[in-house]
């Protein structure tokens, strides 16, 4: 069983509100966006703590609850330095990709592209998601943490997992997983070609691009679209379809 537990946080996210879930036996909290009282969770009742991803609105009450639970707080093994300065916590286990959380049943994925550290949960045939993916609309991959290459090849691995639900970090659940991936996958690669013709057609900056490149208002918006701009042009230019030197683009 996995339990949604939906808390309002201060920072700007979708909905207002980020997913915390308790998922597996011995219990495991994922993403305590707040302390214990405002997340109405036991902490005797919690033996592991993780986070999906080190975003201030996925950590907010991990501290807390690792003084009041005493439970394992885990972290990526290449991302330990991540986690410390975002939580001010030592992990106290390491954790790699298709690995375990303790005896839970509870296994980890790495799906970096929203941020390096990102991962997933793996329980039965569910699967927690956080910043991977929503219900409806896309999910911000921008730099400086978002990596587009990464991104796209999380989401066509996960293409080819069985997924019965997507448990995201914000909104309701994902009940058909694979279409989702799917069309976020699509819609990454049709805003990408957007990109790169405007760039063939001479757009230079992430200004230009963004005017050009998207067919709506983006009134408020304009620093995420320039941002996740900044991503696929990275990607482009590793692979050699566009020129970027971070704040010029153009044609090779």
């Amino acid at each position: 069983m996995v339990r949604r537990i939906p808390v309002s946080v201060e920072e700007a996210v979708p909905g207002g509100s980020t997913n915390a879930y308790v998922l597996g036996s011995p219990r495991v909290l994922v993403d305590p966006a707040a302390g214990p009282t405002r997340l109405d969770v036991d902490p005797g009742s919690i033996d592991h703590l993780v986070a999906t991803h080190a975003h201030p609105d996925h950590l907010g009450g991990m501290a807390a609850f690792a003084r009041e639970s005493g439970a394992t707080v885990w972290a990526l093994t290449h991302h330990r330095d991540r986690f410390r300065e975002a939580t001010g916590l030592e992990p106290d286990r390491l954790v790699r990709d298709g690995e375990e959380i303790g005896l839970t049943s509870v296994s980890v994925l790495e799906t970096p592209g929203h941020a390096p550290e990102h991962l997933a949960l793996a329980y039965e045939n569910d699967l927690v998601v956080g910043d991977l993916a929503r219900a409806s609309g896309s999910v911000m991959v921008g730099t400086p943490d978002g990596d587009m290459r990464a991104y796209l090849t999380t989401l066509r691995r996960l293409l080819l997992r069985d997924v019965d639900t997507a448990f995201p970090a914000h909104g309701p659940v994902i009940r058909s997983p694979q279409e989702r991936f799917a069309a976020l996958l699509a819609h990454r690669l049709d805003r990408e070609a957007r990109i790169e013709a405007t760039v063939q057609a001479g757009a230079t900056t992430l200004a230009e691009i963004v005017d050009r490149a998207y067919e709506k208002d983006l009134s408020g918006l304009e620093s995420a679209a320039e941002r996740t701009v900044a991503a696929h042009l990275e990607k482009l230019a590793v692979e050699s379809r566009v020129r970027w030197d971070g704040s010029t683009a153009g044609p090779l």
